[in-house]
């Protein structure tokens, strides 16, 4: 898009469905290595992905070509499949519904990298669950408790 000039940072967090299975830390690199193609492959700039066995963290610069949704629909589809395909869990693995978005200035990127990168470290003091509400809570973001990413009971 020609005069077209935009800096956009948005983090996302989505979940790992039902948790019946797990992103296993022998090929979560080859996972993290896919979603950053996906990203890059659609114009968008990856910053840092890491996460846990239940969820995932992107930071990345969003381009105007694209909707956010439309992008994180793709991440989600794409890499449900890879998963299937390439056999690393024994049932049919896919993402829950729905994703967090965080949106960051310039400034904030070093910090959030950071926080993301931390990922196992921060996650022995502080569950998922946790921390998701924490992050819709300090963005300010209304939410239904019902719509929470939570384990099967």
């Amino acid at each position: 898009m020609a005069n077209t000039y935009t800096q956009i940072h948005i983090q996302t967090v989505f979940a790992v469905n039902n948790w019946q299975s797990s992103i296993s830390i022998e090929w979560e690199t080859d996972l993290y290595k896919y979603i950053t193609g996906i990203v890059q492959n659609h114009g968008h700039k990856m910053l840092q992905i890491n996460g846990m066995p239940n969820h995932i963290h992107l930071l990345f610069g969003l381009r105007p070509n694209q909707s956010l949704s439309t992008l994180m629909k793709q991440v989600k589809q794409d890499s449900s499949k890879f998963i299937n395909a390439s056999g690393f869990v024994k049932n049919r693995f896919s993402w829950q519904a729905g994703f967090g978005a965080f949106s960051y200035s310039k400034s904030d990127v070093p910090r959030v990298v950071k926080y993301i990168e931390n990922q196992k470290e921060h996650h022995k003091n502080k569950s998922f669950r946790e921390e998701y509400i924490e992050l819709l809570n300090s963005f300010d973001i209304e939410y239904d408790e019902r719509y929470i990413f939570k384990p099967i009971m």
